[in-house]
C-alpha cells in the first residue's frame, strides 16, 4: 500500500487576519524544512477586507473613513487573486502544504474547487464551475472564493466558504474584479442558517480525499510559539 502524507488539522476559533498571515508564513517555513507536516487551519476571520497581488485600489469601493466607521481593516497580501471578503460565519482554510513532490499551482487550484464542490454536495448544494474563473459557483452565483500563494515548493493562504456570511459586506467591494455576478452562501441557498463545525468536518473530510491525505486533528503547531489553540483561549 503506498505511503499517505500526514496532513494536521487545526481548528483556530475566531483569529485576527494579521496574526493568522504572519502564523502561515511561519507554518510554511516550517513545513519546508520538515519541522512541520501538511497542515490544513480552520478558522473565521474578524471583518476584514483583503487585496491579491493582481488587484486595484478601487475595486475597495469605500474611503478609508467609511471602513473605519464599518470597524473593517484592509490587507494589501501576498496570494493570487483580487479582492475579497472574510468574517463571521465564513469558513476560512489556510492549507500549508507541500506541493513539490504532489503537483503544480493548476492542480492544486482544481483539486482546492473540486474539494469544495464535494463538501457542499454534503449538504444537498449542487455547486460547479464558471470556464476562466476561479472559485465555485451555485447556479451564477459565487460560493467560495481561492486565492493561495507558493513559496518554495509550499502552499499557503487558501480558500474561504461563504456559510453563514452576512453577504451585504461584498456590496462594498467588487470582489474577485467580478461585477456582475452575486454572491451567495450556504444559508441563503438552503433558506436556513448551517452548522458551521459540520461545514468544517466535511471540507477536512474532503480535502483529505483530494489531497490523497490521511487527516488528523492536532491541538498545537508545536513550533508556533506565539500560538494558543481555541480551546485554550
Amino acid at each position: 500500500m503506498p505511503h499517505q502524507p500526514i496532513c494536521q488539522v487545526v481548528h483556530l476559533g475566531t483569529i485576527d487576519y494579521r496574526r493568522c498571515w504572519d502564523l502561515q508564513v511561519k507554518l510554511a517555513n516550517a513545513v519546508h524544512d520538515g519541522e512541520e507536516p501538511n497542515t490544513l487551519l480552520l478558522l473565521e476571520h474578524p471583518l476584514v477586507y483583503t487585496r491579491g497581488r493582481l488587484s486595484r485600489p478601487e475595486q475597495i469601493l469605500l474611503t478609508p473613513e467609511q471602513l473605519a466607521e464599518l470597524g473593517a481593516q484592509v490587507y494589501e497580501v501576498d496570494r493570487g487573486g483580487l479582492a475579497t471578503f472574510h468574517g463571521p460565519g465564513q469558513l476560512v482554510a489556510y492549507p500549508v502544504v507541500n506541493l513539490r513532490e504532489w503537483g503544480g499551482p493548476v492542480k492544486y487550484i482544481r483539486t482546492l474547487e473540486r474539494i469544495i464542490i464535494g463538501a457542499l454536495a454534503d449538504f444537498g448544494i449542487k455547486a460547479g464551475l464558471v470556464q476562466g474563473l476561479t472559485g465555485v459557483w451555485v447556479d451564477n452565483a459565487k460560493i467560495a472564493a481561492i486565492g493561495v500563494k507558493i513559496s518554495r515548493g509550499v502552499a499557503y493562504h487558501g480558500l474561504a466558504i461563504n456559510v453563514n456570511t452576512d453577504l451585504s459586506y461584498f456590496d462594498y467591494i467588487i470582489p474577485c474584479g467580478i461585477s456582475d455576478r452575486p454572491m451567495t452562501s450556504l444559508a441563503k441557498h438552503l433558506g436556513e442558517g448551517v452548522d458551521l463545525e459540520m461545514v468544517r468536518y466535511s471540507l477536512a473530510y474532503h480535502f483529505g480525499q483530494g489531497m490523497a491525505f490521511r487527516m488528523v486533528e492536532a491541538e498545537r503547531i508545536s513550533t508556533s510559539t506565539d500560538y494558543l489553540p481555541a480551546s485554550s483561549r
